[in-house]
């Protein structure tokens, strides 16, 4: 029956309609003028998690000041598991806007893609559990299993206060396993398994020169451009081969053995398949290694951004002031973010040129994790997996970082089923994020047999 709920037209439907009203907040974690709609997104959650039927619908605030989650459960099921269903409803920010050809918190059905921002990372993934859930209780009015919803609110942001809230919410959160839908395929028809993620850590730079701008006709060639300096320094993290050239950043990274390594090319994308999707001419990056194994079991250092000076129309002849750069690692077994942090401060003290001062500013960061493949509520996703694609799922690593999932790790020690229904060209984190229908509503049949195959 509850398949047969989740096949129907008119629920389809509705999903979608539903779908579209959590995709208008724009829940922007990262800028503090959004804080208003988190808050309403929050609410909007709570009143429809109430509406499936799941019990103790609440919000729970953000510890120091931070942005709220939201909760409920479904605990009628003596004997059985418990499992906790993890997704986070903050979004990253849409820039650059002109970018976009559908406006980013309007949803647009463009054949079989819904586009806006967060409909893939990460509203529409948690959102297939929520309707899988739906769709035993207006059914059979009842779950193969006990079940915990949390929905986070800073995930975006590095989850700042996650360590504070599992302190105090240790007790409402603990399960005997976790699913996560916030990673992705493959490709279509290729559904996978991660079991690892690498860590991150986000940092700033600022350079500093003279107290206000000067006039480069005057000064310049007399006064170290702090925009130049930047931009020196950032070029030096990396050599000719594409390693990072911090001092000691490698010196804790685990080597990945061979067979695995095999495993990896094997599952994985190759180079030409990569390049194709990216449109690009070549690729980048530390040698010996191919292009998915750089993206999943390599670390990497990456400048998100960089401002400073004059960039409005026209010309205008001027030294700033400072100059700023954002930049990001993403961190591999057994590499440790505060350490990290340590060998990099000591770096840029080490390189800066004397007539100019620097600042670092670390904004976030998280562990590498890695995820035993042996667990029970794995073998239940297996099989959910095979009876809804028709094939068992590849398992395999992720670039990409989720802090919750060490953190729980760490608290709980519970096994963390990866089980993502996005894309690899869902655009998430840039213009034009979507995803695919035929995803969403599969990936809701996939839920609904992974909770009956949870059962005892």
């Amino acid at each position: 029956m509850p398949l047969q709920y989740s096949h129907q037209p008119i629920n389809r439907e509705r999903w979608l309609r539903e779908l579209a009203e959590l995709l208008a907040f724009p829940t922007i974690s990262a800028q503090t003028q959004h804080r208003r709609d988190i808050e309403a997104s929050a609410l909007w959650l709570k009143e429809h998690l109430t509406r499936l039927g799941l019990r103790h619908a609440q919000i729970l605030p953000g510890p120091n000041g931070g942005h709220p989650s939201v909760y409920a459960d479904w605990l009628l099921a003596p004997g059985q598991p418990t499992l906790l269903f993890y997704g986070h409803y903050d979004v990253q920010p849409v820039d650059p806007l002109r970018d976009w050809r559908t406006p980013p918190f309007q949803a647009t059905h463009v054949g079989q893609n819904l586009f806006a921002r967060g409909a893939s990372d990460d509203k529409g993934q948690f959102l297939i559990h929520l309707k899988a859930i739906e769709s035993y209780l207006k059914t059979v009015g009842s779950l193969p299993i006990n079940v915990k919803v949390w929905l986070e609110g800073e995930e975006e942001i590095n989850s700042p206060n996650l360590p504070a809230l599992l302190d105090r919410e240790e007790a409402r959160l603990r399960a005997d396993a976790v699913l996560i839908s916030d990673t992705e395929m493959l490709g279509q028809g290729r559904p996978s398994i991660i079991y690892g993620l690498r860590g991150n850590l986000n940092f700033e730079l600022e350079v500093g020169g003279p107290r206000h701008d000067l006039h480069s006709g005057r000064y310049g060639g007399a006064v170290h451009n702090p925009l130049q300096a930047l931009c020196e320094m950032i070029a030096g993290l990396h050599n000719h081969a594409g390693r990072v050239t911090i001092p000691g950043f490698y010196d804790r990274v685990r080597e990945v053995a061979h067979a695995l390594r095999q495993e990896l090319r094997c599952a994985g994308p190759t180079d030409e398949d990569i390049l194709t999707d990216l449109d690009l001419p070549q690729g980048w990056g530390e040698e010996g290694y191919s292009l998915f194994e750089r993206m999943i079991i390599r670390p990497a250092l990456t400048v998100n951004g960089i401002f400073g000076g004059y960039v409005g129309p026209g010309n205008k002849s001027v030294i700033p002031k400072k100059a700023v750069a954002r930049l990001s690692m993403r961190l591999v077994p057994d590499q440790n973010p505060e350490e990290i942090a340590h060998l990099l401060r000591r770096h840029f003290t080490t390189v800066k040129p004397p007539a100019v001062t620097t600042r670092l500013k670390i904004t976030g960061g998280s562990p590498p994790v890695i995820i035993s493949r042996r667990h029970p509520a794995l073998t239940a996703a297996s099989r959910a997996i095979y009876h809804t694609w028709g094939v068992p799922p590849v398992f395999t690593r992720s670039g990409g970082s989720i802090p919750f999932v060490p953190y729980l790790q760490q608290y709980f020690g519970v096994p963390i089923i990866l089980l993502g229904f996005g894309l690899p060209d869902d655009d998430i984190h840039a213009p034009n994020e979507k995803i695919s229908l035929p995803n969403f509503f599969r990936g809701i049949e996939t839920i609904i047999r992974f909770l009956q195959e949870y059962r005892l």
